[in-house]
């Protein structure tokens, strides 16, 4: 097991139960005990976990938070909808696009439904399944295999393995979080991996994500901002987020809320 999949798994199960102990992930992982303490030191020093005697515990929510997709989905649905209304011009019948994890590209999806022709590759299982139940018959979905996420995604080698041998015209990416130092950030280490594969895909990459998510910084880069050909954002974005993203990203648009 690489190392960002050793420390991915060590997040995971201090997430998931608020504490590990050395023994435990040694019998879990298998690796040395040496390894296991080097990967926690690592981790504390980035602020994602505090080391305590024998192992390691939880600290406040930041970086490495990734709460499950229904939370998610909950939260800002208005801008979704609208930043996911702005998105869907951009997609022509017969197309071979990409849509990753994320709430936002959910919302896209419904707006997708009855493109003719369309193929979509995705990674996210809320994704296939609104094509599957509400999609054409004319429509191919390729859903990657993987490890599942809190959100949804299918991510790790196996997705990454499976999207290296395909190509689409346009990825739709959604991210945990936007800035000017750390790009396009995701607080999952293996989902990053597996974003960036979709990435080299795509001949095209637009970024969907609404406003709170500038100036949000989770744990791993996925892409630096001048890689978006186009950032598709709402209108509750910052001034100095509208400064820092015109003259960076390919183009700014910004979706118009309900007047």
């Amino acid at each position: 097991m690489l190392a960002p999949q050793r420390h991915a798994a060590i997040l995971e199960r201090v997430r998931t139960s608020g504490g590990v102990r050395v023994s435990d992930l040694v019998d879990q992982l298998g690796v040395s005990d040496m390894t296991i303490r080097r990967d926690l030191e690592l981790l504390a020093d980035r602020g994602l976990i505090m080391k305590v005697h024998g192992g390691a515990t939880a600290v406040s929510p930041g970086a490495s938070d990734e709460p499950g997709f229904a939370v998610k989905t909950e939260r800002r649905i208005a801008e979704k909808d609208a930043i996911a209304a702005r998105a869907a011009e951009m997609v022509r019948p017969g197309t071979a696009i990409a849509l990753s994890a994320g709430t936002t590209t959910a919302r896209l999806a419904l707006r997708l439904v009855d493109v003719a022709g369309l193929t979509v590759v995705t990674n996210s299982i809320p994704v296939a399944d609104v094509f599957y139940r509400h999609g054409r018959h004319d429509q191919t979905v390729v859903l990657t295999g993987g490890v599942r996420t809190p959100s949804d995604a299918l991510v790790g080698p196996v997705a990454s393995a499976a999207l290296r041998t395909l190509h689409v015209d346009v990825l739709f990416l959604g991210v945990h979080g936007m800035g000017e130092r750390a790009g396009f950030t995701t607080p999952n280490l293996l989902e990053a991996e597996t974003d960036r594969a979709l990435i080299a895909a795509t001949a095209r990459l637009v970024v969907v994500a609404d406003s709170t998510k500038w100036d949000t910084v989770g744990m791993a880069t996925i892409a630096a901002l001048a890689d978006a050909h186009a950032l598709v954002t709402d209108d509750g974005l910052p001034e100095a987020g509208r400064e820092v993203l015109a003259g960076t990203v390919g183009e700014l648009i910004i979706a118009p809320g309900e007047k």
